[in-house]
């Protein structure tokens, strides 16, 4: 009897969980109905591309070894696919996401399920569309709890609470990069960052569209942040209250104490917060504005929320409008100094059960440039980028040309052959000093070219950001695989000192790495998923100009070590 109402109660907590009994894994189900539905922020009412008519879209609960399922069925005019962001995708890469890069896109009145298995991990990650802009509305969590009776490295928070950023648009992301990319100039920007879907009391017509986040003296909050704005590295901070780090993109690290994080597109960090011991008379507000870097036009301006404390033995009568409230002092706009010695505190947790496998010797090393450059203007058009010409972006000077055909399913069926080519530079063609005075022609390749890489190598790669049409940071995603961040620095690479200094005991193990504005940084991860994997700059502006490139992963020996075949209902272009 106590059995079936445990399973009564899980099922309750995880709707759409199967048990198989004899293998002991759980599969969780979703459905994801892409289609419109209107919503208003800022006092103006837009129709957007949901997931179930949500905004932000569902949060996915499962535990480390459960087996997902996600049924999507696309009722929207967009072309669609998923991203499951930071998730391995272990010889699944079919459920990866990326458009024509391991799936054609859903198409209209089209349906694919994602199936994939979450091995080996843990903690905060998260989904988004990835084709054009669509995941400015298109995105959410995904919570992974640790293994039945595993307990986290830290004291059991009292209540877990996601926090994700985003951005709003009074108008539509597809027209905005459709005009950018016509004319060749910077894309117009949000209107408004949003905490969990919400501006905040700092913009028009929305005191009412702000987050509050209740909580109760004494307690211990895991909050779950993830940046999933499209262009903005973001600062973070809550009034009067500390955070303490323990987590970023699903690994745990040494936990480190900070009042404000920095985060970029693509990254998720978990941080406890600790709240007062007792009702402090007092309200909190929480904010996040951007960090900027580059040259370009962007969005200033503070999305907020509130922390709001339980008046004694729950009792309403304390009105909030009548306490005080405080408000946290973010850093400058252009604070590298904050953002270098904020990242420079992570550091993987490294112990017995939760090692730092950092690859010691590596077989293949690559130095990637990674920042903007320019393509020639139509003969037949004026263009707004920098001297007449169109923005672009490229690493190793070559911007990327998005394939009409997947490249997973000409890799996997053996018909590259004018697809893509296997010969993406593993060096600059053209060394110069990449922080100094830039070179005169910024004009870029453009082409799809691709790593290859026997299965099992280790890497090592260094990405260098370039002062070309103005230095800037850069949040590299790597789809596919985790890495470890094992040196970063300003100025140019210096491959005869700088190795030197490489962490290689315990580096920060991430899926999303932020080139500093003039510097670099070096990861190192191995190759053990075969496959076809994308990395892109997340600054979706980036990806847009051709900021990526993808790495094929062949297939190992034994069975295990190879890319199991294609769904039958992957959809075709």
């Amino acid at each position: 009897m106590g059995g079936l109402l445990l399973a009564f109660i899980a099922l309750l907590l995880f709707p759409g969980v199967a048990r198989a009994q004899e293998t002991g894994i759980t599969t969780r189900h979703y459905t994801f109905d892409v289609r419109l539905a209107k919503v208003t922020r800022l006092c103006h009412t837009k129709s957007i591309v949901t997931i179930n008519g949500q905004f932000p879209g569902p949060r996915i609960l499962a535990r480390e070894g459960d087996h997902l399922v996600v049924k999507v069925v696309n009722h929207a005019q967009n072309n669609v696919t998923l991203h499951w962001h930071g998730v391995r995708q272990l010889r699944s890469g079919w459920a990866d996401g990326p458009a024509y890069i391991t799936q054609c896109p859903i198409q209209p009145g089209q349906t694919y399920v994602y199936n994939f298995t979450v091995v080996g991990q843990r903690g905060t990650l998260w989904w988004h569309a990835h084709a054009s802009w669509l995941r400015s509305t298109l995105y959410g969590p995904i919570i992974i709890l640790p293994k039945l009776g595993v307990p986290y490295p830290f004291a059991k928070p009292y209540k877990e609470v996601p926090i994700v950023f985003g951005e709003w648009w009074n108008t539509d992301t597809e027209a905005v990069i459709s005009q950018a990319l016509q004319t060749g100039g910077g894309p117009n920007v949000s209107d408004a960052y949003t905490i969990n879907g919400l501006p905040g009391l700092f913009y028009n017509c929305s005191t009412r569209d702000t987050f509050k986040l209740k909580v109760k003296p004494g307690k211990t909050y895991l909050l779950r942040i993830v940046n999933a704005a499209l262009n903005d590295d973001l600062f973070f901070g809550i009034a009067g209250h500390n955070l303490t780090v323990v987590e970023a993109d699903a690994v745990y690290v040494k936990p480190f104490v900070t009042d404000i994080i920095m985060i970029t597109p693509g990254q998720t960090t978990n941080v406890l917060l600790h709240t007062k011991p007792t009702f402090p008379n007092a309200t909190f507000l929480m904010a996040a504005r951007p960090y900027v870097t580059g040259l370009g036009t962007f969005d200033n301006s503070t999305t907020a929320g509130l922390l709001e404390y339980r008046s004694p033995g729950g009792s309403p009568s304390v009105s909030m409008k009548k306490l005080r409230l405080f408000k946290p002092s973010l850093p400058s706009l252009n604070d590298t100094a904050f953002v270098n010695n904020f990242t420079a505190k992570f550091r993987s947790l490294g112990s017995s059960q939760f090692p730092a496998n950092v690859p010691q010797t590596v077989d293949r090393q690559f130095f990637f440039t990674v920042g903007l450059g320019a393509s020639p203007c139509p003969g037949n058009q004026t263009c707004q980028g920098p001297n007449g010409t169109k923005f672009s972006a490229a690493v190793n000077n070559v911007s990327f040309a998005m394939p009409t055909t997947a490249l997973l399913q000409a890799h996997f069926f053996g018909q590259s052959g004018g697809v893509y080519k296997p010969d993406f530079p593993s060096n600059p063609t053209h060394p110069f000093n990449y922080t100094g005075t830039p070179p005169n022609n910024t004009l870029v390749n453009n082409g799809t070219r691709v790593v290859v890489l026997p299965f099992n190598t280790s890497v090592e790669l260094v990405m260098q950001d370039t002062s070309i049409l103005g230095a800037e940071s850069h949040p590299l995603h790597l789809h596919g695989f985790n890495f470890f961040i094992v040196g970063q620095g300003f100025g140019n690479f210096d491959p005869n000192k700088d190795p030197v200094a490489y962490n290689l005991v315990d580096p920060v193990e991430r899926n999303t790495a932020s080139v500093p504005v003039g510097g670099w940084v070096a990861v190192r991860f191995l190759a053990d998923n075969p496959g076809v994997w994308f990395m892109h700059c997340h600054l979706e502006v980036h990806t847009s100009w051709g900021l990526k490139m993808a790495w094929v992963v062949l297939d190992g020996p034994l069975f295990n070590q190879k890319l199991l075949p294609p769904p039958a209902d992957l959809p075709q272009c």
